[in-house]
Order: C-alpha cells, then structure tokens, then sequence
C-alpha cells in the first residue's frame, strides 16, 4: 500500500456476547435511544469494503453483511475475531477493524480516527482509551498482518484480548466509548443518550397512551379524530331526488304537463299517471308514479305538451336513493381527522354524534425567572417572545391551546407543576431543559415519577429538548428557552404526541430543499418556496428570536449528512 492509496478495511463485528451481569440478556439487541446497539455499530463500519458479524444468527440482518459463528460457540471475543477474520479473507484486506457491539456511542467517526492512526504511523493497531484510562480492546483498528501474526500466537478458544496486543501499540483517547456491562451502565446510557429525531418520534408514538374516546355532538367534533370508523345512519340521497330544474316525467313522450310544482321540502301529493309531466325543482323528492327527471334544456314545453328535444328523449337526472352511499356504509377510517369536509359528511350521512379522540389541551408553561410579559425590563431581564405567539403553533400542530402560564425557577415551584391538578393534557415547558445551573426539569420530572422516554436529540437547533410521560399519563414536552429553538422544537415533536394520543394517522408533507452545506446531525431551517415548487434555506438570521422566520413559509427538517437537492419533511408556518 503506497501512501498514496486507500487502506482496504475490513470489519469483524463481535455480536455474540450475553449480558451475564444482566441477567443473560441479548446485549447487541438492548436498544439506546431507539436503536440496538448492533445497528449502531453496523453504522460505524458502513465504510468498511467488507463487514462480518460474529454470534448467533439474526436473519433481519442485509445479505451485504457476513455472519459467522465462533468455534465452539461461546469460546470467548479472541475466538470470535479469529472466526471474523477468516471469513474476511484476511489476505486481501489492509486494515482490520475490531468492534463491540454494546458501544451505545460509537460512531463511524471514531472508527475513522482509528484507522488513520495506523495508516498514518508504524504501529500494528490503534486501540481506543475510555474515559477512565481502559483500553478497549474490541474498539480497535489492527494491520491485517499484525492481527494475523498474533491470532496465530495463542490458543483462541477462551483466551483473553489482551493477550493480542503487541508489544508496542497506539493508544487513541476516544470519549464516551464505554461498554455497557450493568444495568446501571445502561440506564446511564440512555438517560444521556441523543435520539435521532425519526427514532424519538418513534419512542414518543410507543409511550404516548391514546386518550380513552369520548361521545361529541358531530357539530362540536371537528379537529377531534375519529375513535371509530364513520358509518352512514342512512342512505345518501335518502329519496329519488331531481338533480336538476325540469320536469319529473312518467311513460314514454310527449307528456301532458300537469299544474302542479314540486319544490325542494314541499309535501307534494301529486300522483304521475303514464304520459303525465310535472315542473320539478332542483333537490326535490320525486312524486309517486315518476320515472325520471328530465332538464328544461332538454325539453320544448307548450301549455299541452311537453316533448324532448331532438337527441334527449332518454335523458335522466335523477339522483337515485343511495346513489352517494346506503346506511351501513363506511364513509372514513378510525384515526381519521374530524376536518370541515369530514364533519359536513357526518351531517349529510345522519350521524348525529361521533366517537372521538381529542382535541389534545396543551398548556404552555414559560419558565424562568428572567421572563417579563409586560413593563419595561430591568437588567438582566428577557422579554417574553413566545407566550403571545406560541397558540398559533400549537393549533397548527392539530391540539388545543390553553392559556398560557410562567413558571418561577425553584425546585418547589416545578414540583408543583406537577403535582398539582392540571387541565391539560400536555404540559409544554418553554425552558429548563438544559441542565444548568437553573434547569430543574429533568430532576422534577423524575421526583414526580415520570419517564423521560427521550431526552436530547441529534438536532440543531433543539439538542436539549425532553419528552416525558407522567404517572397520570400526562405528556411533559421540554423545549428550549431559545424563542426559534423553542418554536422549532414544538412543531416537529408535538405533532408526534399528537398522533400518539389521538390514534391518528401520521401525516408529513415532503418537498425538494437545496442545502448548501452538511451537518452531522439534523437541522430545522426556515425555508422559502420558490417558484419550481422547491424550497430555498434562510440564511444570516440569528435563533435567539424569531425574525428568521419573518415572511417565511416554512420548515424544514434536514437530515444528518445532506447537501445538495434534499427531500426534506416540511412543515408549514401559520
């Protein structure tokens, strides 16, 4: 290998071991912020030209991937990396790269420093330090030679990985790179764990409980969602019908036209005898004896007769009894939106009332004792820039708005936030959520027995945001006290909880944004549309208030890693 050219990697991914301090549990299978921790390592060696996973056989597992068992099954990690390097076909690789799979943080830029750390000095591996001055061995990048050379060394089965390392090696610090052998490991990984934002979304759907339904007055439902299926109370037309102005005829032509006119909701007593014809209007119920309709355009009538017109002598315009639907049919699925149109269905289908979730209450709690909502401020002192605007958001986001409330930065008072009676059904705390020096949210919330289910997100801005599930089911969505991190945040999450709560259907709109430069994680950008129908990022405007999105259209949600012309969730400003 020159200098010049790229190291062939390998990766051997030991996947088999069980969690004996954990009760024998499946440890690559143990999730950290809703992934397992054997897809995060897969994804910190997706550069790899050739990955193997060595363990027991998990068929969800792509065709790309190699699995391997070690010999005999559960001889031990030295036994496992000499089983992953022989179904790499060592002779071909350059570098090869030892990973765990119960490192909840790995990621592929660890292992890229890794790699770089061989190929660019003498030594035969690189192996990762943690926090606490261990190495971890099985967080490594290896020459493919050195490795073989000391696979060969010792008797594999039940041997340990430090008696591998060779005499010299390099010792690359990597924070947070710890494995998880307790419980308490675990639970201290997820507690400081950052979701994805697709993942948290995923969790808050799986915590979130849908709200038992309730019986609404079909005139009173609309935002609710359907808890059952809408079903027709009766047929729709509920008669033969006249769907225009002309004449209600029976028999064949020409027709006497008789005085009478049958109006829309008129009780009309006429009886049409063959070759009888009677002035109809548009709406009205079709007099006994009547065959159809036919439209004055299509008709020449005298004061004797009544005669269609060359080429309609067959016409109809009758909207026969059941034509839209009959009783008993289903007119909209549960998890379906009571929206105007769905709400004038109900009414036009005789259902008086509606089983519905919702609407879901939502009260803001403005935090911080440096808030001010009226008067002049003193020094040190912020404006309140999101209680008067935050209920536009929430509605668009599909819930109620509740009045909005402040909250003062003492333990007492954030305790009684929820300890006390609460109309609401999600309390969003504007602030707190840090874990400053002020942010009590978080130590609060578990006092009061609650769940975190997520806490902080791969997101910019809006990292430190929280969703907790309290004991009586309330939702606590923690939003950052930054206005545009604030506003941002409640609008990507809270129709997640929306959906949770209500059992409805997800519902996101997409559309093509062109990025100019990429990010690790991902992003919520105000955006413009521009005349293609594509969007357009905002640029030069600051998240500590909301001018950004001064005549902006929307968001939009950038996923990690993305340049160029990006489909992208967007989400419509109010």
């Amino acid at each position: 290998m020159t200098a010049r050219q790229l190291p062939r990697t390998f990766a051997v991914v030991a996947a088999g071991g069980r969690g004996s301090r954990m009760g024998g549990v499946d440890k690559p299978a143990l999730e950290v912020a809703g992934r397992r921790l054997l897809d995060t390592a897969l994804e910190a060696v997706a550069s790899a030209d050739r990955v193997v996973v060595v363990g027991p056989p998990r068929g969800e597992l792509p065709e790309s991937i190699m699995q391997v068992r070690e010999s005999p099954a559960g001889a031990g990690p030295v036994a496992a990396v000499a089983a992953g390097l022989l179904a790499t076909a060592p002779d071909d690789a350059d570098i090869v790269v030892l990973l765990a799979a119960d490192l909840p943080d790995v990621t592929a830029a660890t292992i890229d420093a890794l790699v770089a750390r061989v190929v660019e000095t003498d030594a035969p591996a690189a192996v990762a330090i943690d926090d606490d001055g261990r190495l971890q061995f099985l967080l490594a990048a290896w020459r493919a030679d050195a490795l073989r050379d000391a696979l060969d060394s010792v008797d594999v089965t039940d041997a340990a990985m430090k008696q591998l390392l060779p005499h010299s090696f390099a010792a690359v610090r990597v924070p947070n790179c710890g494995d998880l052998d307790t419980r308490e490991d675990l639970d201290r990984a997820r507690a400081a764990a950052r979701w994805d934002l697709g993942a948290a979304r995923a969790a808050i759907a799986r915590a979130v409980a849908p709200l038992e339904p309730t019986e609404r007055a079909t005139v009173d439902a609309l935002g609710c969602v359907l808890a059952t299926p809408l079903v027709a109370a009766a047929a729709h037309p509920p008669a033969d019908r006249s769907a225009m102005d002309g004449y209600a005829v029976a028999g064949a032509p020409p027709w006497r036209p008789l005085a009478d006119v049958v109006t829309a909701g008129g009780a009309s007593t006429v009886v049409l005898e063959p070759g009888d014809a009677v002035r109809i209007a548009t709406g009205a119920v079709l007099p006994d004896g009547a065959e159809r309709v036919v439209r004055d355009e299509h008709l020449d009538v005298t004061d004797s007769l009544v005669t269609p017109l060359p080429g309609n002598a067959d016409g109809d315009d009758t909207r026969r009894i059941g034509e839209d639907w009959h009783a008993g049919a289903h007119l909209a699925p549960a998890g379906t939106v009571v929206s105007p149109a769905v709400l004038s269905t109900a009414l036009s289908a005789e259902v008086p009332s509606l089983a519905v979730r919702g609407p879901l209450r939502v009260r803001t709690i403005l935090s911080g004792d440096e808030i001010r909502t009226s008067g002049p401020l003193a020094r040190g002192e912020t404006r309140d820039a999101v209680g008067p605007v935050v209920a536009s958001f929430v509605r668009a986001c599909g819930a109620e708005a509740l009045e909005v409330t402040h909250l003062r930065d003492t333990a007492a008072d954030v305790d009684a936030l929820f300890s006390g009676p609460c109309d609401a059904d999600v309390l969003a705390v504007v602030g707190g959520t840090g874990g400053g020096a002020a942010d009590r949210l978080r130590d609060a919330i578990t006092r009061a027995g609650g769940e975190i289910v997520v806490g902080r997100v791969r997101c910019r801005p809006g990292g430190s945001q929280l969703t907790a599930v309290l004991p009586d089911g309330r939702v606590v969505l923690g939003l950052p006290g930054n206005p545009f991190a604030a506003i941002a945040t409640l609008v990507t999450i809270l129709p997640a909880v929306v959906d949770a709560a209500l059992a409805a259907e997800p519902s996101r709109r997409r559309g093509i944004v062109h990025v100019d430069d990429a990010a690790d994680g991902a992003r919520i950008v105000a955006v413009d549309a521009l005349p293609d129908g594509t969007w357009h990022v905002r640029r030069g405007h600051g998240t500590a208030t909301l001018v950004g999105l001064v005549g902006a259209a929307a968001f939009a949600v950038v996923p990690p890693l993305a340049r160029g012309d990006v489909v992208c969730e967007i989400v419509p400003l109010p």
